[in-house]
């Protein structure tokens, strides 16, 4: 499957204070790799053909412009142009705690068709590691695209019941 980034330079500046990833090295996972400033990228035209869009993470200014439609970057575009097409749109906004502008901001861009997944771990899932919340946390926004992502741990009917009576909890 063909993939494309855009990064804001809000997410570069991110990566390098919470990661140990290289710029390069994040666009080297991508097919194509598009400036912020080109307005003019193939993922910018409705004609451009694509299953949809994730923006992760998500900041509130990208969520205000995209439920606005006053887009200023490629990024935005791109997602806006998503939802005018009709396509999926997953936004993993990141920021806590809301305040009322940007829960507006989310319900609007999810009646416009988005969906707002917030990265928040599962722990149901155990996971062991941060890698492994990540992995589940992206495995459960492709899931969006029906994609079947190996390695996502998935809900067990009654096993929360059990669980609950192991530790006398009702």
């Amino acid at each position: 499957m063909e993939t494309h980034l855009v990064m804001s330079r809000s997410a570069e500046i991110t990566v390098a204070h919470e990661t140990d990833m290289k710029i390069a090295a994040i666009r080297a996972l991508a097919d194509v790799a598009h400036k912020n400033e080109d307005i003019g990228a193939s993922i910018a035209s409705g004609s451009f053909r694509t299953l949809g869009m994730i923006v992760a993470p998500c900041s509130v200014r990208s969520l205000s412009e995209i439920a606005s439609g006053v887009t200023s970057t490629l990024l935005t575009r791109a997602a806006d142009v998503v939802l005018k097409e009709r396509g999926k749109l997953v936004l993993m906004v990141r920021e806590t705690p809301l305040h009322l502008g940007h829960l507006r901001s989310m319900a609007t861009v999810t009646e416009m068709g988005a969906i707002v997944s917030p990265p928040v771990p599962a722990f149901y899932a155990k996971p062991q590691t941060i890698d492994e919340m990540i992995n589940h946390t992206l495995g459960r926004a492709l899931d969006q695209f029906g994609f079947d992502i190996k390695g996502v741990a998935r809900w067990k009917e009654g096993e929360l019941l059990s669980r609950a009576r192991k530790l006398n909890v009702d």
